[in-house]
């Protein structure tokens, strides 16, 4: 494989999952890590990435708050957020995840929405609390500097006593097969408790991630009940999920 084409697959990667683990990468490519670290070290360079220990990450997701730094996939993120917020009632207690998806639904909900959130995001709360009639909780722990959101035992023990209406999280991957899956053992603990401290879970996911696998699975397709994709829900893409009796929007 060329350079350029190397390079050109680890921004897919990073803009498709946020992160990306050098060593990963060197494994799928088939190449030495001190090949990929050069790469990333190049793509750095010019700004494509931010580089990290172990691996790099998508500028907008290093600079969450910085509004100049563009969002991967903003107006399907968009489209997302506009179809969840038709699943969000009156009086409801929702519990979100984070990542740039959910930042978007957040700035999109209705001010006169009246609902209880809670999240392990503190991104993701900075935008609800603009909201009046919103009540915004954190559920707070140690932040994942991978991800800014809260992970470890104290994020788990807090859900253990929360009952809500809906679950909404993003993904790393979803496919048939493999379910819900994430590349970040930490990470899937805790959306594996937030699935079980609701009543219903929604995943928010952009089209390019269908049929995608990471590495830790959160969940089987039979644990989620909405799957929202910026597409119609009568794409042919959509259609071996429909069969698993989960409601496309």
């Amino acid at each position: 494989m060329l350079k350029e084409e190397r390079q050109a697959y680890i921004l897919k990667q990073i803009n498709l999952h946020n992160k990306v683990l050098s060593s990963q990468l060197a494994a799928t490519l088939g190449v030495s890590e001190d090949t990929i670290l050069r790469d990333l070290k190049e793509l750095a360079s010019k700004g494509s990435i931010v580089k990290v220990h172990g691996g790099a990450v998508s500028p907008s997701f290093y600079h969450p708050l910085n509004h100049h730094v563009p969002t991967y996939a903003t107006e399907a993120k968009k489209q997302i957020a506009q179809k969840v917020i038709t699943l969000i009632k009156h009086d409801m207690v929702v519990l979100t995840g984070g990542g740039t998806t959910m930042i978007e639904l957040a700035k999109a909900i209705p001010d006169n929405l009246r609902a209880t959130f809670f999240t392990i995001s503190p991104l993701v709360a900075i935008e609800l609390v603009a909201h009046p009639n919103l009540t915004v909780i954190t559920i707070g722990g140690e932040l994942s500097k991978g991800s800014y959101v809260h992970i470890g035992a104290s994020v788990i023990n807090q859900l253990r006593d929360l009952q809500a209406d809906l679950c909404l999280l993003g993904t790393n991957g979803l496919s048939i097969d493999k379910g819900i899956t994430d590349s970040d053992w930490e990470i899937v603990q805790v959306k594996k408790a937030m699935i079980q401290a609701c009543e219903k879970t929604a995943i928010l996911c952009i089209s390019e991630k269908l049929d995608s696998y990471q590495k830790f699975k959160v969940c089987t397709l039979d644990s989620i009940h909405y799957l929202v994709t910026e597409l119609p829900p009568a794409s042919t893409l959509l259609q071996p999920y429909a069969q698993k009796q989960l409601r496309i929007l």
